[in-house]
């Protein structure tokens, strides 16, 4: 893949400061503006934003943003640019994950399952956390890994309307991966957590949390929710 096709995402998750709400209707009304408007204007440095609510959801965390861009110095510019546009001079960055798309080692012909993270429809919910494997596990010839991860996706696809997405964090962030799922069905979903827990694959498992979930809202839907209608 050549460095112009490079893709990169985040998982950005913003807390509000309390003393914002506090504002006048007027002032938060203007803050929530400018906000929208940075938001809508990542799309010409080509960062997509995907907004999702996380509001009394995790502490510390009110905004969650799904981003992707062909660049870290995209995701970089654009986040200083909400930062400091009128809603975002009251957010404090609570969690970031950063990692690159990169084709699987393990899945020979991705299905709908195992996605684009940014393809097709949008799910009602995200749910992203970071991951992190042991060194007793890279140290596994690749067959032996092969078969751990065939039990894994055999069970994930059970599911089939819980769809992943997977990034890679190597040298960019503190954990191995970044893990992506999207789905309208949490019974579902925490389901298949459950199974996963029962496979070999588990026994690699270093680090998987925090987990952050979203809901699926459009920037306006979320500033409204905040306050700034």
């Amino acid at each position: 893949m050549s460095a112009e096709d490079q893709i990169y995402i985040q998982a950005l998750g913003l807390g509000l400061d309390p003393a914002w709400r506090r504002r006048s209707h007027e002032e938060r009304h203007e803050d929530g503006c400018r906000f929208g408007d940075a938001v809508s204007a990542a799309e010409l440095d080509r960062v997509r934003n995907i907004s999702y609510s996380a509001i009394g959801l995790k502490p510390g965390v009110d905004i969650l943003f799904w981003r992707m861009a062909p660049s870290v110095d995209a995701l970089e510019s654009s986040a200083a640019a909400l930062l400091r546009a009128g809603l975002g001079r009251w957010l404090n960055v609570a969690h970031s994950l950063i990692g690159r798309i990169g084709p699987s080692q393990y899945v020979r012909k991705p299905t709908d399952q195992e996605q684009s993270p940014f393809a097709g429809d949008r799910s009602r919910y995200l749910i992203v956390y970071p991951f992190t494997k042991s060194t007793d596990w890279y140290l596994l010839s690749k067959d032996a890994r092969q078969g751990v991860m065939n039990e894994h996706m055999r069970v994930g696809h059970q599911y089939p309307n819980v769809r992943q997405a997977l990034a890679y964090s190597f040298g960019l962030d503190s954990q191995d991966f970044v893990v992506a799922y999207e789905t309208d069905d949490l019974v579902a979903f925490g389901d298949l957590v459950r199974a996963l827990r029962s496979t070999e694959s588990r026994r690699s498992t270093v680090s998987d949390s925090p987990i952050l979930l979203g809901i699926h809202r459009p920037i306006d839907e979320v500033l409204t929710l905040l306050g700034a209608d």
